[in-house]
């Protein structure tokens, strides 16, 4: 087998339904291996050089799982930019500070035109640049690790797709989830092999926050009015707070929601056949883009229909934190980057899940003891169900094996675990939901749009 360089990249019309079910399940499987050689043939491992391309809020996230790799001898950072010069010489100090020399720049392009040696470009800018900066370092030579969202908006995501399959270049899309190990076994040994749910009749997740300001800058770091217009932005509050305008990215459905939605996608193996939401900017003044949000989207599986519903609010942190709960006749999973959220829960009527045990699926959780006043619960009420652990644990970053995956398969020893291609289909229902939040009606997908 050729190294991946080499290979082809399969189009979204090779991706049948069927196909799309066992590659998730291969790249799981091969993420599990700690992504095993794709061949005989592959390309010798040797250090990247790698450029950090955005360094607001991602971008520091991912700086530190970066700067855990440029340790590890696995990338070398060697430079950043970020058009904020507060942004830009932040970084470059930062980094200073912890042993690592990297060239600034304000401008992505003047960054690709002197640093020859780049391998990789990791992209973490408001959404709306995505497109013409992974564009650019795609035709540049040099893979990409873009954020999600690919852009906001279709036409962008699908010139990245396109811009990767004419250059041969690899484009990861960050929904780190899909590196995950413990997301990887769940979809793997739990769904797969050993069919915990039973038939998976509806799914559940959500993602709230408490009130927050919008956010402010040091006045002495105030871009000029002509340089914010260079890089597309109406004002510095509108730089600051780009999330909330359409201008610029999706708002929350695409903030947060876009990683949960994904896993419906990856673990249901299929896109939905519609949505329905509803939402608005209900609470803050001046946001253009919803600041709440309830989406139903309806998967047709073999089983039969099964339903999804999404939530985010940005005016509570109520609920439990962040999670998808894929629940079934025999069995329900919770899911979470949270590993204390993580749990299985049996059905009483479902056969018993020793075997399970015995393979290490899964861990019995102690019961608490009940309540005092337990017997005045409604006879009528389900008895509580049984309850359980994923014994998956790691101890990296919640980002850190998504990059590793990147990184491993420029070097040819992986496979990208959410190319671009595979990305663009999961990203298209969170654009229909936004969209049938503005129609206030239910829209059809077409799974015929997201091939490219």
């Amino acid at each position: 087998m050729e190294s991946l360089l080499n290979q082809e990249i399969p189009t979204s019309a090779d991706m049948t339904r069927r196909t799309f079910l066992l590659s998730t399940a291969a790249v799981g499987a091969a993420a599990t291996r700690v992504a095993r050689a794709q061949g005989p043939k592959k390309t010798p491992s040797k250090t990247l050089n790698v450029a950090l391309i955005g360094f607001g809020a991602q971008g520091r996230v991912l700086n530190e799982s970066l700067m855990r790799l440029h340790a590890s001898g696995m990338i070398k950072l060697v430079a950043l930019c970020d058009v904020w010069d507060y942004a830009q010489q932040y970084g470059v100090r930062y980094l200073d500070k912890n042993g690592i020399k990297v060239n600034g720049y304000e401008n992505f392009e003047d960054l690709l035109a002197k640093e020859k040696d780049v391998d990789a470009c990791v992209v973490a800018t408001p959404d709306f640049w995505h497109a013409p900066v992974t564009n650019a370092c795609l035709k540049a030579g040099k893979h990409v690790y873009c954020e999600k969202m690919m852009s906001n908006t279709l036409e962008g995501g699908r010139s990245m797709v396109k811009t990767m399959k004419e250059t041969g270049k690899l484009l990861q899309i960050g929904h780190q989830r899909r590196s995950n190990p413990r997301y990887i076994f769940t979809l793997n040994r739990l769904l797969h092999d050993a069919k915990l749910c039973g038939r998976i009749t509806a799914v559940n997740a959500q993602w709230n926050r408490a009130v927050a300001d919008d956010l402010g800058w040091p006045k002495k770091f105030t871009i000029p009015d002509d340089r914010l217009k260079k890089w597309g932005f109406e004002s510095m509050a509108h730089f600051r707070n780009w999330r909330w305008f359409s201008k610029y990215g999706g708002g929350p459905l695409s903030d947060l929601g876009a990683h949960q939605i994904d896993i419906f996608n990856w673990f249901l193996g299929c896109l939905p056949v519609n949505v329905i939401a509803a939402g608005g900017s209900d609470y803050y003044k001046g946001r253009e883009l919803p600041d709440n949000a309830m989406v139903i989207y309806e998967y047709h599986l073999p089983e039969g229909v099964a339903r999804a519903f999404y939530q985010v609010q940005t005016t509570t942190s109520a609920g439990g934190g962040y999670w998808e709960y894929f629940m079934g006749t025999d069995g329900s999973i919770k899911m979470s980057e949270d590993p204390k959220l993580c749990a299985v829960f049996k059905e009483a009527h479902a056969k018993p899940w020793d075997d399970l045990i015995r393979k290490n699926y899964l861990r019995m959780v102690k019961k608490a003891a009940p309540a005092s006043d337990a017997a005045k619960v409604d006879v009528r009420a389900t008895a509580e169900l049984m309850a359980f652990d994923i014994p998956v644990v790691f101890s990296k970053l919640i980002h850190q094996p998504h990059l590793e995956n990147f990184f491993k398969s420029v070097n040819g020893e992986a496979k990208l675990n959410c190319p671009a291609d595979e990305a663009f289909r999961s990203e298209f229902i969170i654009f229909k939901a936004n969209e049938a939040i503005k129609a206030k009606k239910m829209i059809e997908i077409n799974p015929a749009e997201t091939e490219v």
